[in-house]
């Protein structure tokens, strides 16, 4: 991995990642926690092999710094973790369900969001100055 911070992949076609990651940024102020990149952009393909994208969401995919890749749920809930404080506790709540039951309700909400949530006007809207760099694209 070429980043010493934990990439987030997200659907940059989706209403609901692009909170995702509204919700985040504020969140990890000095952007020392996480770099973000649509899973349509081309760091991904430099990132994962063939066989690692083959088999991913096309929701919240998180990679690790030490490569490790956490997808759904477990994705969800090492990004809050990595927050901390508060996010932390309500990862460490949400980690006590078991994987099968977080990824049914994670795959129910995947499947209706495009649905529930609408879709940005623009895939990479304009960042402010200080945010581009924590943007790979």
């Amino acid at each position: 991995m070429n980043y010493p911070r934990a990439i987030i992949f997200y659907d940059g076609h989706c209403g609901l990642c692009h909170r995702w990651v509204k919700f985040v940024l504020p969140r990890d102020p000095d952007g020392e926690r996480f770099v973000f990149s649509p899973l349509q952009g081309e760091l991904i393909t430099q990132e994962l092999t063939d066989e690692q994208r083959a088999g991913l969401p096309d929701s919240i995919v998180l990679l690790e710094p030490d490569g490790t890749l956490k997808t759904k749920s477990a994705a969800v809930l090492a990004i809050l973790r990595r927050l901390g404080g508060f996010w932390a506790f309500c990862a460490a709540v949400g980690g006590v369900f078991p994987a099968f039951l977080r990824d049914t309700v994670y795959d129910g909400v995947a499947r209706v969001r495009h649905r529930l949530f609408k879709r940005p006007d623009e895939a990479c809207p304009l960042m402010p100055p200080e945010l581009r760099t924590r943007f790979v694209f």
